[in-house]
């Protein structure tokens, strides 16, 4: 099972040549690609100096940081993308258990739940109870059972073809949670460790970020629920 790992990165040369060095490190990774997200510091060098690839979209939004890595890796497909963040809360230790079900045929996807694990300060408060408000309407709308949000997952290729995803901004995380939902993927989630992050949060860490991300979930997942359903190239359904 080839695994590629993506992290999005937005100024975070203090952390992103060490999460690139870790991630490398991860059995089964064959490739690292940071999406340098229109950083002002040196960010993008010190992820090419630990030996990742790098592309860039200067144009921030998380789920455009995601896209343009995935539309990067579209010309040599890995069998299994393996998400996590560039600040090195996400413990790379815990990788094997996020990419075991899906080598095993067990899951299409795997969210690394950080609500049993997380250091303490890690998980800010508002992160919890915006995950409350998220997993519940997950819940209410789609009848999935989520405890978290975790950026740190796992997803087949061929699966994650069938979601054409295309949230460009916060609802990444939310919009691939509901879309598998919707296609009838298997979805489960493991207990992951989640450290406290190096710097301050873009999202939870400001007043603004948590306000404008709440409302771009809870809306992500209301236009998730009633819009049609996104298309989907035909080998990409014949491959799930």
């Amino acid at each position: 099972m080839t695994v590629a790992v993506v992290i999005p990165a937005l100024d975070e040369e203090l952390s992103i040549g060490e999460a690139v060095r870790q991630a490398r490190a991860i059995p089964g990774v064959h490739e690292v690609v940071v999406c340098d997200n229109g950083s002002r510091d040196d960010t993008a060098t010190r992820a090419r100096t630990a030996g990742a690839r790098v592309v860039t979209e200067p144009q921030r939004g998380y789920g455009r940081a995601c896209l343009a890595a995935l539309a990067d890796l579209a010309a040599r497909p890995p069998h299994t993308v393996l998400f996590m963040d560039a600040d090195l809360a996400d413990d790379p230790a815990d990788a094997t258990d996020l990419l075991a079900p899906i080598g095993s045929g067990q899951a299409d996807l795997v969210i690394g739940s950080r609500i049993e694990r997380a250091e303490p300060g890690a998980l800010l408060p508002q992160a919890r109870f915006g995950n409350w408000i998220a997993t519940r309407l997950l819940r209410m709308l789609f009848g999935v059972e989520y405890t978290d949000l975790g950026p740190f997952r796992a997803i087949r290729w061929q699966a994650l073809q069938m979601l054409a995803m295309d949230d460009q901004d916060f609802g990444w995380t939310v919009q691939m949670q509901a879309r598998a939902a919707r296609r009838g993927l298997r979805a489960i989630e493991v207990p992951v460790q989640y450290h406290r992050r190096v710097g301050r949060s873009k999202i939870s860490g400001t007043v603004v970020g948590s306000v404008r991300a709440g409302t771009k979930i809870i809306s992500t997942l209301m236009t998730e629920r009633f819009a049609a359903r996104p298309a989907v190239s035909k080998e990409a359904a014949q491959a799930v």
